[in-house]
C-alpha cells in the first residue's frame, strides 16, 4: 500500500464532520462524484475519472465505499484506506458501452447493500457527473429520494488542518520554483512551448526534498495580443520585444495546490504597465491588511476595489477564492469567492488564492498570493517579489 497523506485519524475526522452535516440535513446516504471530495474521504489517487467512478458515504457507523472501473480497484487498494471489500470495482463490459452503463451497475450494488431507500445525497455538479450517468442511477434506485449535495464535502474542506497547510507549504515552494523558472527562460525569440517545458519541469521536481504533482489547471502565459484574455493557451508563438508577460501558474504536492501568479516586462516598460501595476501591488496590500478572522469575504474584495477605484480601475470579476486539494479541470473548491454579495465569514485554516489580474487591451498584469487565514490575521504561504519583474 502507498503510504497514505494523511493519519487515518485525520480522515476518520473527515468522515464524522461530514456524517454530522449529512444528519443535519436528514440525508442516510452521500453520493460523491467530485474527485478531489473522493481523494479528500478515502485517500483514493488515480487517472481513473474518465469512466463513472463514485464515493459512496452512509450515515451508518461503516468505512465508505469507492466504487469505479475493475481494472482501476488495483489503484484503490494501493492508495485509499479503507478495507478490501470496500474497493468495489464494475465489469469492463460496462465501459462505454451504448447499452449498458456502469450506474446501472453501481445502483444495483447500492441496491443489493441495501441502501436503495430513504434519503440520498448527491453531488449533481461535479465535472465528471453526466447527465446520464445521474439519469441511469436514478433510474436504478426508484425507491430513493434524491437531493442536490454540491459542496456538503467542499466547505468542509475549507477549513484546513495542519497536516494540509504543511502539504500547501512545500507546494508554494515549487509555485515559486515554476516562477523563477518563467523569469529564467523567457525572452524576445524563446517559443512559448519551450517556456511551459521549463515551468512544468520545476513543478514537477522543482524541490529535492518533495514531489510535485500535474497541476488541476495547466501553467498561463499571457504575451503580446493574448494577454488581454485571461484563459488562452499556450502555442509556438516566440515572445517579442518590450512585452508583458502575465504569469499564472502554481506548485502541488499530493494535490494540494498553491497558486502564485506574478508580471514580468521584457525591455521596456510602458508608462501604463506601471501605474497600473503599482496599482495592484497597492491592492493587494490592502487585501492583506483586510483578511481576517471574522470579516467577510465581500468586505475583503471591498478593500481592493477602494484602492483600483482610486487609480480610475475596474475589475468585474471576482478576486480570489479557497483552494486546496484539486484534481483538473479546476483547481479552486467552488466555496468562498472573493467578491460583492459573498458574506462568508472567515475562519482560521480557510486558504484562499487571492489573484488580481487586469486585462487590458492588449496586455495584462496578474499578480496573486495563496494565503493562510491564521488566528490573528493572514500569512501569505508564497513568498516571492511582487514588483513586476523586468528583464532587458
Amino acid at each position: 500500500m502507498i503510504e497514505l497523506p494523511f493519519a487515518l485519524s485525520e480522515y476518520k475526522a473527515r468522515l464524522q464532520a461530514i456524517r454530522a452535516e449529512m444528519a443535519r440535513r436528514n440525508l442516510d446516504l452521500l453520493v460523491v462524484n467530485d474527485v478531489a471530495n473522493q481523494h479528500y474521504i478515502t485517500g483514493y489517487d488515480g487517472w481513473s475519472f474518465y469512466t463513472p467512478q463514485v464515493v459512496l458515504v452512509p450515515l451508518a457507523d461503516e468505512e465508505p465505499v469507492w466504487i469505479g472501473r475493475a481494472m482501476d480497484a488495483a489503484g484503490g487498494l494501493l492508495t485509499a484506506w479503507m478495507k478490501p471489500e470496500n474497493i468495489v470495482g464494475f465489469p469492463e463490459d460496462h465501459v462505454q458501452r451504448a447499452d449498458r452503463h456502469p450506474m446501472d451497475w453501481i445502483a444495483g450494488w447500492i441496491a443489493r447493500k441495501g441502501w436503495d431507500r430513504g434519503n440520498i445525497g448527491i453531488e449533481l455538479e461535479a465535472y465528471y457527473y453526466s447527465p446520464k450517468a445521474h439519469a441511469r442511477l436514478t433510474a436504478g434506485l426508484p425507491n430513493a429520494t434524491f437531493h442536490d449535495a454540491d459542496l456538503l464535502v467542499n466547505w468542509i474542506r475549507s477549513v484546513k488542518s495542519a497536516a494540509e497547510i504543511d502539504y500547501l507549504r512545500k507546494a508554494s515552494r515549487l509555485a515559486e520554483a515554476a516562477v523563477t523558472a518563467a523569469y529564467d527562460v523567457i525572452a524576445p525569440g524563446v517559443r512559448e512551448c519551450d517556456a511551459i517545458a521549463r515551468i512544468q519541469a520545476a513543478q514537477v521536481a522543482g524541490s529535492p526534498d518533495f514531489a510535485g504533482d500535474i497541476t488541476a489547471l495547466p501553467p498561463t502565459i499571457l504575451a503580446g495580443e493574448n494577454a488581454s484574455a485571461p484563459h488562452v493557451m499556450w502555442s509556438d508563438r516566440r515572445f517579442g520585444e518590450n512585452e508583458t508577460v502575465a504569469l499564472e501558474l502554481a506548485g502541488v504536492v499530493r494535490r494540494y495546490t498553491a497558486g502564485l501568479a506574478r508580471t514580468m516586462q521584457l525591455g521596456r516598460m510602458p508608462a501604463k504597465v506601471g501605474d497600473t501595476g503599482k496599482a495592484v501591488l497597492e491592492g493587494m496590500e490592502a487585501v492583506l491588511a483586510a483578511i481576517k478572522p471574522g470579516i467577510t469575504a465581500e468586505e475583503v474584495e471591498a478593500a481592493w476595489r477602494q484602492v483600483i477605484q482610486r487609480y480610475g480601475l475596474k475589475k468585474e470579476s471576482r478576486i480570489g477564492y479557497s483552494i486546496g486539494v484539486a484534481y483538473p479541470p479546476d483547481w479552486g473548491e467552488h466555496t468562498i469567492s472573493l467578491r460583492p454579495g459573498d458574506r462568508t465569514i472567515l475562519k482560521p485554516g480557510n486558504v484562499l488564492h487571492s489573484i488580481l489580474g487586469m486585462w487590458m487591451d492588449g496586455w495584462g498584469i496578474e499578480v496573486s498570493e495563496t494565503i493562510l487565514v491564521t488566528e490573528r490575521g493572514c500569512e501569505t504561504l508564497t513568498s516571492f517579489p511582487r514588483d513586476i519583474h523586468v528583464k532587458a
